[in-house]
């Protein structure tokens, strides 16, 4: 499989027609080199606002090594995510943020083979694999559970990250019974050392650095999955690693060794960091919200404690729950483009090398789409109301087109299985006022570890 680039560029005619990207103002260069970089980890919502208010849909956001716009909107944003005439990739982009560390993961892959790839992969995720993956994580989740400490100051997001990797490595790896907790240990923080690789500043292996560590922990997940790759293909099971061994295309087409490795660590790191993102961001809003906590535990006691998919599918104010929380913090609320030849967005001339923003976090939060946007509501998406309807693209934390997020379903599955069980099992609360300290390096977690007060019902088990 090879990527097909179509070079043609729109007519000199239509070009002509087109707007230039506005000129940057002096005052929003940023830094040498780096650019309003350190702006968006401080606020990237902020920084986002002020792009829109100041030159609209297509803004400028350069830095001395990089031409670059930021997309804000709907508008605009389904335009680079349609992406209808092929000329924006992937991988030129994420790969110089990522690109060693996720090396070809299905997101850094682009138009015919990424087609290709997706089409394999596909096959994980049917809706017979997602009903056995639900019933397989439940004794997963408990047992996870199991070991939290109850108390005034429990800190979620650690103990939820932790589940998650617990859950990924049963689901995606089959158990990896030989694998010791201080392995496990190791390995996520592998993955967390390629994921903040996002915000390094020195692009090389340089040691001591964000980029350094990544290259380090980047052998190491291969090396974790490599030891398990000969018997995952000597024997079919029901993971998705052994899965990934065994499907072919009607073509005879497989993925090789490589591919499953590659695959396997960015589905992985997918399947945990954005889930525990989303959980944990739920969890700061039921605490802090108690009537929608109890609303939410009245549907999770009406079922038993391991639910079918379909049961999952009912709990209907949970996932609106969830959905208000994806809004509220999308999980990764940037996504990057690479303008591989000359286009247009929202009628400003797209030149080829642009890097392109797609700013997806402020179409979450704007007032044109969405009533009192700041404000937890999670009945804006109930039948009655669905304002995630106001524009196809208004609510997009999954992205859009064909790089949209393959494992959405499962992810959603997943996000609502473990919120079930800690509806069952715990009561929670958070300060009112508490506003989780973000860490915007790389994908948003609470720097603060987000601590809330977790009590355990024993009434229920």
């Amino acid at each position: 499989m090879t990527s097909t680039i179509e070079p043609a560029a729109p007519p000199a005619a239509a070009v002509a027609e087109l707007k230039p990207i506005p000129d940057q103002l002096r005052s929003d260069r940023g830094l040498p080199l780096i650019g309003r970089v350190f702006d968006f980890i401080k606020d990237p919502l902020a920084l986002m606002r002020h792009q829109w208010e100041t030159y609209g849909p297509v803004s400028p956001l350069y830095s001395a090594l990089d031409q670059g716009v930021m997309l804000l909107g709907p508008d605009a944003c389904e335009e680079a995510l349609r992406n209808k005439d092929k000329a924006f990739a992937n991988e030129p982009a994420w790969g110089k943020i990522v690109g060693p560390f996720f090396h070809r993961g299905l997101m850094l892959l682009d138009f015919d083979e990424h087609h290709g790839h997706r089409r394999i992969m596909q096959e994980a995720f049917t809706r017979d694999r997602l009903a056995a993956y639900t019933a397989r994580m439940h004794p997963a989740i408990e047992q996870g559970m199991a070991g939290w400490a109850t108390g005034p100051r429990f800190k979620a997001y650690p103990a939820l990250k932790q589940l998650t990797l617990d859950i990924a490595a049963d689901i995606f790896m089959g158990g990896a019974q030989d694998t010791s907790r201080a392995e496990m240990d190791h390995v996520n923080k592998a993955f967390i050392d390629c994921v903040q690789a996002a915000a390094g500043i020195v692009r090389a292996n340089v040691p001591l650095t964000r980029w350094g560590k990544a290259y380090r922990s980047r052998k190491v997940l291969e090396r974790f999955l490599r030891h398990y790759l000969p018997a995952k293909r000597a024997t079919r099971t029901d993971d998705i690693f052994s899965v990934l061994c065994h499907i072919e295309t009607e073509d005879g087409e497989r993925f090789s060794d490589d591919d499953v490795v590659n695959h396997m660590i960015f589905l992985m790191m997918a399947a945990h960091d954005t889930s525990t993102i989303t959980t944990s961001t739920m969890l700061q809003y039921l605490g802090q919200h108690p009537e929608w906590q109890e609303r939410c535990r009245a549907e999770a006691l009406a079922l038993g404690p391991e639910p079918t998919l379909p049961e999952i599918e009912g709990l209907h104010a949970l996932d609106w729950v969830m959905k208000e929380a994806l809004r509220l913090r999308a999980p990764v609320p940037l996504l990057m483009r690479r303008a591989v030849k000359d286009t247009a967005i929202q009628g400003y001339r797209i030149p080829a090398g642009t890097d392109v923003m797609v700013g997806v976090q402020f179409s979450h939060v704007m007032e044109e789409y969405w009533t009192n946007p700041m404000v937890f509501d999670p009945e804006r998406f109930s039948p009655e109301r669905r304002e995630d309807k106001s524009h196809r693209y208004a609510w997009e934390p999954f992205g859009g087109g064909v790089h949209k997020c393959i494992g959405l379903y499962f992810a959603g599955m997943e996000v609502k299985a473990i919120m079930h069980r800690l509806l069952r099992n715990y009561h929670w609360t958070v300060d009112p006022g508490y506003r989780a300290p973000l860490d915007n390096h790389s994908l948003p977690f609470p720097k603060d570890g987000q601590p809330l007060h977790l009590v355990r019902n024993r009434s229920t088990r």
